[in-house]
């Protein structure tokens, strides 16, 4: 009997991120790199909800960026520290992202965050993908710049203290000066990206990469949220209970219907 078209399973022309590596296989540099992913997640996550109330979004960390079918698949991949995608659904057919695909979405990230080590050096690599050696990868910058076009690239340099954000401008990347706070304006999401010295989970007193808004106010976490409530809401009390024992004072109780 003949096997028909119908009858013979295809596969998709180019891979899902269901058949790639979630990982380009390198490891974790330091042991801030997971703390710091998720204060800049934790504490930014609510503006992006009020961005895309119908969800639409995703952050990436430490997750593979394919931007290139190749063998074995991860020299096509770049894997930030962290990313943001907008307009694109938190999952793919109900699972959870193993990577981000970029010739199967086509939107590249808004902003790519690296967490350096070192001096930053791979991190500004420039190195094209014409001429390569065999087993070689293109430089993370001229990735950022020339393939997936992400228009905000961060380089945060964890043991120096020093940040560095560059703006994509007529598809290259321009180094950007920081405002008067010390801070990068990162307008499409109507915020600041700028250093913050404090303690964070378990962690000592540091620097940390953080967000604040074009005013300067900074973004908080769920914790520094909460704990701004708790001391509102007891404020109000104190304020209430002073006022109510100047009306004793006045002769009137403040219980009294007026």
């Amino acid at each position: 009997m003949s096997e028909t078209l119908a009858d013979i399973s295809i596969p998709p022309q180019f891979p899902d991120h269901t058949q790639l590596p979630e990982s380009d296989g390198t490891f974790v540099k330091n042991f801030q790199e997971h703390p710091q992913s998720i204060i800049i997640t934790d504490s930014i996550i609510q503006t992006l909800q009020k961005k895309h109330p119908d969800g639409q979004f995703c952050i990436g960390q430490d997750c593979g960026i394919y931007w290139r079918e190749t063998e074995p698949p991860e020299k096509g991949t770049v894997a930030p520290d962290w990313f943001y995608v907008p307009d694109v659904p938190p999952r793919l057919a109900g699972k959870i992202r193993r990577s981000y695909v970029l010739w199967r979405e086509y939107i590249p990230p808004l902003i790519a965050i690296e967490l350096a080590s070192g001096n930053g050096d791979e991190e500004r690599d420039k190195t094209p993908l014409t001429g390569l050696q065999e087993g070689e990868k293109p430089g993370k910058f001229w990735v950022y710049e020339r393939i997936i076009r992400v228009p905000y690239y961060a380089i945060y340099e964890v043991n120096n203290d020093k940040l560095e954000v560059y703006h994509l401008v007529d598809f290259a990347y321009q180094k950007m000066q920081p405002n008067e706070r010390g801070h990068y304006p990162i307008a499409p999401l109507g915020v600041e990206l700028g250093l913050w010295q404090g303690s964070y989970l378990n962690n000592p007193t540091q620097l940390w990469l953080r967000w604040w808004d074009l005013d300067g106010n900074l973004l908080l976490v769920g914790k520094e949220e909460a704990k701004l409530q708790k001391l509102r809401a007891e404020q109000a009390e104190l304020k209430a209970a002073k006022l109510a024992e100047r009306l004793r004072a006045m002769g009137i109780d403040p219980n009294d219907d007026i």
